[in-house]
C-alpha cells in the first residue's frame, strides 16, 4: 500500500487536516471541535496516515485552502486528486464540479443534465456525499432544486455548507452557473 501523509493546520474556519500519497491529494477534513478531533477524524479515514511537514507541493495546496476559506477566489482546479478507487459515474460528476468556480453554484439536476440524464440528480447527491476532498472538490458548491442547500456530509451539516458558500460570496436560491450557460452549452 502507498505511503498516506497527513497533515493538520489552521484555516479562518477552523482546524483542517489533509491526506496526501505518491499519485496526489487523497483526503480533506474540515474543522471538527479542536486539532485532536480534527485528526482523529482524519485518522478514522486513513488510519495508515503518518504525520508529517507537508512537502513543498502539499503546502501549496494547503495555502490555497486557507486564502479560499478567507474569502480569496481560488479554485483549486489545477490540485491533484489520486481518483484511484473512485468509481467512474464518481469521477465524471468530479469533473464537472471541479469546474465550478468560488461563488458560483450548480444543482444536482444541472450536472446530471450535463452529464444526459436529469434522473441521475440523486446519484449525483450520492457522489457527492461520498467526496474523500472538500474544499478542494468543491461538492459545497452543489445544491437541490430551486438553489436550495440540499445536504451535506461534512461536519455540521448545512450550516458549514452556507458558511462556506457565504465566504465565497455564492447566494443560495439566486442564479446557479448553469443558468448563465446557453441553451446549447448545457450539455
Amino acid at each position: 500500500m502507498p505511503e498516506q501523509s497527513l497533515a493538520i493546520f489552521d484555516t479562518a474556519i477552523g482546524p483542517c487536516a489533509i491526506v496526501w500519497g505518491e499519485r496526489g491529494l487523497l483526503g480533506v477534513q474540515i474543522p471538527e471541535a479542536d486539532a485532536a478531533a480534527t485528526r482523529a477524524r482524519m485518522l478514522m479515514r486513513f488510519p495508515l496516515a503518518k504525520e508529517v511537514a507537508p512537502t513543498p507541493e502539499i503546502q501549496n495546496v494547503i495555502d490555497g485552502i486557507c486564502a479560499l476559506l478567507k474569502g480569496e477566489r481560488r479554485d483549486l482546479v489545477d490540485v491533484i486528486i489520486d481518483d484511484n478507487g473512485v468509481p467512474e459515474f464518481n469521477k465524471r460528476v468530479y469533473a464537472i464540479v471541479r469546474k465550478v468556480p468560488p461563488g458560483q453554484t450548480m444543482t444536482y439536476g444541472e450536472i446530471a443534465e450535463r452529464l444526459g440524464d436529469k434522473s441521475l440528480s440523486r446519484a449525483v447527491g450520492q457522489a457527492m456525499g461520498e467526496n474523500r476532498c472538500p474544499i478542494v472538490m468543491p461538492c459545497h458548491r452543489v445544491l437541490a432544486a430551486s438553489g436550495k442547500t440540499g445536504g451535506f456530509s461534512a461536519p455540521g451539516g448545512v450550516t458549514t455548507k452556507l458558511k462556506l458558500l457565504t465566504i465565497e460570496g455564492a447566494q443560495p436560491g439566486g442564479p446557479t452557473l448553469f443558468d448563465a450557460l446557453p441553451l446549447q452549452a448545457r450539455r
